[in-house]
């Protein structure tokens, strides 16, 4: 008996060393590490790049489910700087997007932060695009331009690349707009198509929804939590921060995950 736990102890102790825990970890969609996804960052912060919560929680949803991931950012100076404490432009900075999105990276510096110049849709299964003012600003011209607006060439490219290789692409609030321009018959939400506030949020941004209508994508009403699936396309978004609310982030973090799960699960098809 006291052999048989001698036995069992060392055989437990052995797999432990030999093999951490997030390597055992499996996902939704598969063992840990067999799908590769590249995520593209705008900069860091919600009024003048990626917002940060969008960023993490889909850094965190990828991990859990057993992803690989490789953050890009085009490796240029950003629209202009805001301060965020009183939303209004910091006067005489300038701040570039790579470098303003490597904040996102845990200690890899290059490593893990790469230029989107150098982003190859035949090295990754998928591609996610968080929100975020960045996107209207420094991914495309539309904070400019309005419906006039125009992609960052390296976007574009991206977007029309893993489309035709029949890649997924995942999209989180305002993101949705890129796709659209890129790919205008694709199937999309961004929340509500009407501001309807409550004491729970609001939809500030609903315009933009009418913009997407515009350049012939199909629009969806889903809730902060939800994600829709253009599985012909295999393209998934989720409202995210279309929908402004000062407390209630676990929506977010939710609608995230269900994007991300998603992606995954159409990357194995």
């Amino acid at each position: 008996m006291l052999g048989s736990r001698a036995l069992l102890s060392k055989q437990t102790l052995a797999v432990f060393f030999r093999q951490p825990a997030c390597f055992v970890h499996q996902g939704d969609y598969g063992n840990w590490g067999n799908t590769n996804v590249a995520v593209v960052f705008s900069g860091c912060g919600w009024w003048d790049g990626t917002d940060v919560h969008e960023g993490v929680y889909t850094m965190h949803h990828l991990s859990r489910n057993g992803a690989r991931f490789q953050i890009f950012a085009p490796n240029q100076q950003q629209m202009n700087v805001i301060d965020h404490m009183k939303k209004q432009p910091a006067s005489g900075e300038n701040r570039n997007m790579m470098i303003e999105s490597a904040r996102f990276s845990h200690g890899q510096g290059k490593m893990q932060m790469q230029d989107l110049s150098s982003l190859d849709a035949n090295n990754f299964d998928a591609v996610i695009f968080p929100g975020g003012y960045g996107i209207t600003k420094n991914l495309s011209s539309f904070m400019k331009d309005g419906k006039d607006f125009k992609l960052h060439s390296d976007v574009e490219r991206v977007l029309k690349d893993f489309h035709r290789s029949r890649k997924p692409i995942g999209l989180a609030s305002m993101s949705s707009v890129l796709a659209c321009r890129a790919l205008p018959s694709i199937e999309v939400t961004m929340g509500y198509e009407r501001d309807e506030n409550t004491r729970w949020g609001n939809w500030p941004n609903t315009n933009m929804v009418q913009t997407v209508k515009a350049m012939g994508a199909r629009h969806h009403v889903r809730e902060p939590y939800e994600a829709y699936v253009d599985e012909k396309n295999k393209v998934v978004s989720t409202p995210s921060f279309m929908w402004e609310t000062d407390y209630h982030y676990h929506y977010i973090f939710d609608g995230i995950g269900n994007m991300v799960k998603h992606v995954m699960r159409l990357s194995t098809k």
